[in-house]
């Protein structure tokens, strides 16, 4: 029951995925799912998540999950213990399950992911709509397999830019090493030899 995969590539952030709406059966448990591309491996002291639920558009964000070092439930009275983190951040998953999902639960539950080196912080967010009956079943295959082109198409696209942005980066880096290397030698230059128009 999800839809499209939304993506979030924010020009300068990571690139953070996941379902712009999921809907969820009342009473079932539910995968809300949230992945996200780094040039860099993740490191447990330095990588963070947060997980935070916005009941309306104008609400404020309560933080229910969080890692640092590890992952830490904040036990809101609203999920009590139903919230299972079921991801990975080292396989860059930072997924929950919401367990006995209740009528309350609807709303925006945002993902926000930092992987230092990277200095931009992801973000994707997630419209959960909770069903008191299942939706009636109808020949989904034509959306399915367009839904699965555009996915497809989309997980393509999201990893050509994602090599291609490491790449620069990592390039970039090279060059700043190469300009102070360039300097010192210039400096060296300067004070050993004498200048070419002093011959």
């Amino acid at each position: 029951l999800l839809s499209v995969l939304a993506t979030a590539p924010t020009g300068l952030g990571m690139e953070v995925m996941a379902p712009a709406t999921i809907n969820a059966l009342n009473g079932s448990s539910v995968k809300l799912s949230c992945t996200f591309n780094s040039c860099y491996k993740v490191e447990n002291k330095q990588f963070s998540l947060n997980w935070t639920y916005q009941e309306c558009r104008n609400c404020s964000e309560e933080l229910f999950l969080q890692f640092r070092m590890k992952i830490m439930n904040k036990q809101l009275d609203r999920f009590g213990n139903r919230v299972e983190f079921t991801g990975n951040p080292t396989k860059y998953d930072v997924s929950f399950t919401l367990k006995n999902v209740q009528l309350e639960d609807e709303g925006t539950y945002n993902c926000y992911v930092l992987n230092p080196p990277d200095r931009h912080r992801g973000h994707a967010s997630i419209s959960l709509k909770v069903l008191t009956k299942e939706p009636p079943k109808h020949d989904s295959t034509v959306a399915v397999i367009v839904g699965a082109s555009v996915g497809g198409f989309l997980a393509v696209v999201i990893l050509v830019l994602m090599v291609v942005k490491c790449v620069r980066r990592k390039k970039q880096q090279r060059l700043n090493t190469d300009d102070q290397k360039t300097e010192e030698e210039g400096k060296t230059d300067g004070e050993g030899n004498p200048d070419e128009g002093t011959k």
